[in-house]
């Protein structure tokens, strides 16, 4: 290694699988050095993001919900089935957790812990921050990169409950009906920039949000889909929100189902109870209303896991039809297929092409359990602070 030029070294290095560069730090404190080069972390990232993602699940359950797995997508060129690859992770020592999101190979958990709540984890280097605690309610979290100053962000929009007295005008037999309560709740918008020990208060807000299932951070901006349909960014770099143009859908009686993000497009995902498909519209040109496309229509299927005696039944029968508010787009893979979770349990990937569906293999131990996924760049990144 000292032999070869430095350009050299790292395009070797920098196209090596992630846990073969974890282990190389153990060989001596010159290769440690070299690898946690902040050159080495970007040029490894950058070949990361040109190939399919990698993903962090969590198996869901009362005794091991405390345990995340890095998985991995594999074909067999014998029989071209796929299968989900998993590798247990350490984890920090928590009494429970919630996974979040994922950014730039950087986990967001929710946490329980005497001292803290949040924590920012590198499941490969072992790293993590503690965030110091709320004084706020909890609400809808957004973790993300603010490429202006090259710190990373929470954002939490939280919901102050409240009561207060109201009359209610309906008439009936004996007069007006006493006042009654009725809870309401202010939104309130508070930001971390992970380097400060101190949660800052940018007021409140007129829109409530939608919880979102995973990341969708688009071009410095997290995004959310607020409950009257609209969507609404908030630039990691200014700290303001933005509406973002809709599709055209929005003016019919279709509502989006949840934002996505697509090889880098923000996308949003779209149900009708009435009509049998699924429709994911593509904004190829970003805040520019013209450029949604109506890019995947998915048709109804149930994977064999979810299936009543799925050996004796056809996934084409209508009593087995999943609802799509059950359906999760999880990412678009370099093989134009589409990778979505039904009802937290199944992973399938969808061929646009033949319109056709395959099951992922999960290992066979976790497959009667819930997993909660989030699409994953695994990477060297250290937490700056």
């Amino acid at each position: 290694m000292d032999r070869l030029p430095q350009e050299v070294a790292l395009e070797i290095l920098s196209r090596l699988p992630l846990l073969s560069l974890v282990q190389s730090k153990s060989v001596c404190r010159a290769w440690r050095t070299f690898i946690q080069d902040q050159l080495l972390v970007n040029k490894h990232f950058k070949h990361m993001v040109e190939n399919d993602p990698s993903f962090i699940l969590q198996i869901m359950g009362h005794c091991i919900q405390k345990q995340l797995y890095f998985g991995d997508l594999s074909s067999d060129p014998n029989d071209e089935n796929v299968m989900m690859i998993a590798k247990k992770l350490t984890i920090p020592t928590l009494l429970s957790f919630h996974l979040v999101s994922s950014c730039n190979g950087l986990l967001l958990l929710s946490a329980t812990h005497p001292s803290f709540e949040l924590c920012i984890y590198n499941p490969f280097t072992r790293d993590y921050v503690e965030l110091p605690k709320r004084s706020h309610h909890a609400g809808v979290l957004g973790f993300g990169f603010d490429p202006t100053t090259k710190k990373y962000k929470v954002v939490e929009i939280s919901y102050k409950r409240t009561t207060h007295l109201y009359f209610r005008r309906r008439v009936v037999r004996f007069g007006m009906r006493p006042a009654s309560q009725t809870a309401a709740s202010s939104v309130e918008i508070h930001i971390l920039t992970v380097s400060s020990n101190t949660w800052r208060n940018l007021g409140s807000f007129p829109f409530r949000f939608v919880l979102q299932k995973s990341q969708v951070l688009v071009n410095g901006k997290l995004h959310w889909r607020a409950t009257t349909n609209l969507i609404m960014s908030f630039d990691l770099a200014t700290e303001q929100f933005k509406e973002v143009p809709s599709p055209d859908f929005i003016a019919s009686n279709r509502r989006i189902h949840e934002l996505v993000v697509l090889r880098g497009c923000l996308s949003a995902v779209s149900f009708d109870d009435d009509n049998e498909e699924l429709e994911i519209w593509v904004m190829k040109e970003y805040d520019v209303k013209e450029s949604w496309v109506k890019q995947f229509s998915i048709g109804a299927y149930v994977p064999k896991i979810l299936q009543p005696n799925y050996q004796c039944h056809s996934s084409n029968d209508p009593r087995f039809h999943s609802r799509k508010k059950w359906i999760q787009v999880l990412c678009l893979l370099k093989s134009g297929g589409l990778l979505l979770q039904y009802r937290n349990k199944a992973l399938v990937v969808y061929d646009p092409h033949c319109r056709t569906f395959q099951d992922v293999e999960v290992p066979r131990e976790e497959i009667p359990r819930c997993l909660r996924t989030v699409v994953h760049v695994a990477s060297l990144n250290w937490i700056g602070t």
